[in-house]
Formats: C-alpha cells, sequence, structure tokens
C-alpha cells in the first residue's frame, strides 16, 4: 500500500481569463471541472482539507475565471468555470467555453482533469461533451460522482452503472464521492497521485 497523501499547505494562487495570466508552467497541474452547482468547490476543499480554500456559492456559476492553488508547493489545483446553468448570461457563456478550451489544451503542464458529475443526475449533453472532448484530446480523465450522502446506498451501485454506460467507462473507473462524509476521497488523492506523481 503507497503512503497516505499528506496535505500540508494549500493557498489560492491567482485567477485567469487568458493564457497571458497563467503562473509559470513550473509545476505539474490537474484540473477539476464539470456543471455548476455539482460540488466542485466542496469537493477541492475536501481534498485539501480545508473549509474555505475555494469559495462556495449557493448561486451556480459565480466562478468565472480559472483559479489556481498551489499545493504542497509540488503540484496546482486549477479550478475551471462551471458550464451548463442556464441563468448565466449567453456573453458569459460564449466566453467560458474558448476560456476552458485554451487552457486545457493549450498548457503543456497539464497532467489530467477530474470531471465531476452529480450522482443525483444523468450525465447532461455538456458533461459527455467534455468527457469526449478530453478523450479525443488525449487528456487523462479521472469521473468522479459526487452527493453519494444525498441518496440511499441502494440507489448506487445502478446510477453508478448507468453514469459508466454513458461515459463508455467500465462502472469501476468512475469513483463514488462525498464531500459532506469524506467517502472516496483517500481513492481520488491515489488516481490523482497515479497522473501527477507524488505531492
Amino acid at each position: 500500500m503507497p503512503d497516505p497523501i499528506l496535505i500540508k499547505s494549500a493557498e489560492f494562487i491567482t485567477s485567469a481569463a487568458r493564457d497571458g495570466q497563467y503562473p509559470a508552467e513550473d509545476l505539474p497541474e490537474l484540473a477539476f471541472a464539470g456543471r455548476s452547482n455539482v460540488g466542485k468547490s466542496s469537493l477541492i476543499n475536501c481534498l485539501v482539507q480545508r473549509k474555505k480554500l475555494v469559495r462556495t456559492s449557493r448561486t451556480p456559476g459565480r466562478t468565472q475565471l480559472i483559479n489556481f492553488f498551489n499545493i504542497n508547493d509540488s503540484v496546482r489545483f486549477v479550478d475551471l468555470p462551471g458550464y451548463g446553468y442556464a441563468k448565466v448570461s449567453l456573453s458569459m457563456r460564449a466566453t467560458w467555453g474558448p476560456m476552458v478550451e485554451t487552457y486545457l489544451d493549450s498548457r503543456k503542464n497539464l497532467r489530467g482533469v477530474v470531471e465531476i458529475l452529480d450522482l443525483r443526475h444523468p450525465p447532461t449533453p455538456d458533461d459527455l461533451s467534455l468527457w469526449a472532448w478530453l478523450k479525443d484530446k488525449r487528456i487523462p480523465a479521472i469521473a468522479v460522482l459526487t452527493k453519494a450522502d444525498k441518496l440511499p446506498r441502494t440507489k448506487w451501485n445502478p446510477l453508478v452503472q448507468a453514469a459508466a454506460h454513458a461515459l463508455g467507462i467500465p462502472p469501476d473507473e468512475a469513483l463514488l464521492f462525498s464531500a459532506e462524509t469524506r467517502q472516496g476521497r483517500e481513492e481520488l488523492l491515489e488516481r490523482i497521485r497515479a497522473l501527477i506523481g507524488e505531492f
């Protein structure tokens, strides 16, 4: 068994809208992507064991820039703007797509993407589109199904099976997660380590 991953330090670095504003490409980066209100901020906070490293909001669509966080001075977590929230203006949504795609397509130190989906709902067309795009670009991706604590255990397996089928992956590759109970935290950290090495 590998040693547990200890998050000794986690700090916000900067927000960026375009390439020239990104930090130097001197550390490996792991990006987190998902629909607005899917629990992305809560998941990152759970991973680093900080309650407010990433600001959470009751209003989906608040993350409007790409946010960079230094983890253990050895890797960066990158919080990408959420997608698919109807109440965000069309112009803002039109801006977010190219912003995120430019980052994912051009960042040489990107090691992979954690795509976050809500276990309670089937993957949306936006979810499936992003997953297919990552596969097409050969960007390693981890599928995480959040909010497991919101459902009884008897419903988990059928929903995991359905989501995995929609994504075209084996069911054991879709990771169940709960920021409330920390279910899946250690396994997700291990999968992240497999992508980026020790941190």
